[in-house]
């Protein structure tokens, strides 16, 4: 439960982090983000959690937390009192809580509309998403991007719906010897994120080409999906130059940023994308793909690809490298682009969504 700072009277929240199942993975991130950034708004003695057992904790000892249990798909929980519920996942399956709460409800993305792994589920996810606008009172998109597929294909029925960006939050580990299970023996392209067909990483070996640079991928994997990659590195002939790293650290992840060379996300389907706006803090150059929210949250600052034929993929990147390496004010232009999303400012649109739904 979150009892507000502000003079706008006392508030309870619990905020569902019910995806926190999955470390190592954007959503997890999120919840850690956002949770931790509310309690600079909040008495840490009103703030609660809804969480696996495994994140039992991870907010402080001094704060509230519900323990998800299977049954809470089906059931009302009556140790849960609150004036707000606010789930951050559009398919979440807790979203059925007391009638009394107010209940805001995040989207991430309907990425499954376009992920060729979802093709007999797309109805079933529609429904479920639908399900849980119908239950919600207040709507958040994380872009515009995803905004605009909601206002397409879902059904809002006069609920409120609210763009409330991400923020971006590295933590600084520049005063400490870090170890890395790998460390390139020389300059490297850095990708991190959930390794799967729908980041599109099998495009990037041929950037190797030509150089000898090597390429880091750094996240949980698919088996099978590594192998389509390896499949594309040795028909460029770069194979041994790809490297991958399997899940990293918070300080592993803040050394590879720190140290590459650039960075490459081409990812075909986001809802926001926060791995570019990190690698914009350290101010390295961003290559990234010119499909869904990308060009949204890369803005003018970031390199596109606008396909994916390795000719066109090799001049972008070398043209860019180049043009990089000339604009001496660019590193500083990626950092200031970076600091427009900050978590503090998420949470306190946040606040402002609790504070407009409980006057409903």
């Amino acid at each position: 439960m979150l009892i507000l700072k502000k003079d706008i009277g006392t508030m309870k929240v619990i905020l569902e982090c019910e995806r926190m199942k999955h470390p190592y993975t954007g959503l997890y991130e999120y919840c850690y983000q956002l949770g931790h950034a509310l309690q600079k708004y909040f008495d840490e003695d009103g703030i609660g959690y809804y969480v696996p057992k495994s994140a039992v904790g991870v907010f402080g000892e001094a704060y509230k937390y519900y323990e998800k249990r299977s049954i809470d798909k089906l059931l009302r929980r009556r140790d849960m009192q609150a004036d707000v519920w606010h789930s951050i996942f559009q398919t979440t399956r807790y979203l059925k809580v007391r009638s009394n709460m107010k209940k805001v409800l995040t989207i991430q993305d309907l990425n499954f509309l376009y992920e060729k792994d979802f093709p007999g589920k797309v109805s079933k996810y529609l429904n479920i998403v639908q399900r849980n606008i119908d239950r919600a009172d207040y709507v958040v998109a994380i872009s515009n991007y995803t905004k605009n597929d909601v206002l397409k294909h879902m059904e809002l029925k006069g609920k409120p719906l609210k763009v409330i960006h991400n923020g971006c939050n590295i933590l600084d580990f520049g005063g400490q010897e870090i170890e890395v299970n790998y460390k390139p023996s020389r300059p490297f392209l850095f990708f991190v994120g959930t390794v799967i067909s729908k980041k599109n990483v099998h495009v990037l070996p041929c950037l190797l080409v030509g150089n000898d640079y090597e390429l880091v991928l750094s996240g949980i994997q698919s088996s099978s999906y590594r192998q389509k990659i390896e499949d594309e590195a040795r028909k460029h002939g770069v194979a041994d130059r790809v490297k991958f790293t399997g899940a990293i650290t918070n300080e592993e992840k803040y050394w590879y940023f720190k140290n590459c060379l650039a960075f490459a996300f081409p990812s075909l389907a986001e809802g926001f994308g926060a791995p570019p706006i990190e690698a914009m803090y350290f101010g390295k150059p961003v290559f990234l793909s010119d499909r869904t929210s990308l060009p949204e949250i890369g803005g003018t600052e970031a390199y596109y690809f606008e396909n994916f034929e390795p000719e066109h993929m090799q001049n972008v990147f070398e043209k860019s490298m180049n043009d990089f390496a000339k604009d001496l004010d660019k590193p500083l232009r990626l950092k200031a682009h970076a600091d427009q999303f900050s978590w503090g400012r998420c949470a306190e649109e946040y606040i402002s969504v609790y504070e407009s739904v409980m006057k409903k």
